[in-house]
Order: C-alpha cells, then structure tokens, then sequence
C-alpha cells in the first residue's frame, strides 16, 4: 500500500464521517422540530452515554432489547 493510498483512504473516511454527521444532525433536528425530543433531551442523553463505559452500553442496549 502506498502513501496515496493511504491517502485517499483517509479522504474516504471523512467523507464519510461527514456524511453521517450530517445524517445524524438531520434525523436529530427533525425529530426535534416535530415535538418528539428535545435538545434538552438530546444533551441530557449525550452526557450520560459519555459518562459511561463501552460495556456499559452495550449492557443497556441489550437490557433494552430485552424489554421489547
């Protein structure tokens, strides 16, 4: 693999990671203006899932998983 290669793989990655930003921040602002979330919701999530570990994540989507 060469230097351009590489190259042009980190240019992929952030398109990418552009993109989905950007399709996140829509489906974030549409649920937003449609009155289901709120951004005090939103930010109130946010700190909780940076506060927590990766196995505590994974734990808490599986416990809600399981509660369906």
């Amino acid at each position: 693999m060469t230097k351009l290669d590489i190259v042009g793989q980190i240019a992929d990655l952030k398109e990418i990671d552009y993109k989905n930003t950007l399709a996140i921040a829509s489906i974030i602002e549409l649920l937003i203006e449609k009155g289901i979330i709120s951004r005090n919701d939103i930010a109130k999530k946010a700190l909780q899932l940076e506060n927590m570990t990766l196995e505590e994540v994974h734990d808490d989507r599986l416990a809600a998983i399981s509660r369906k």
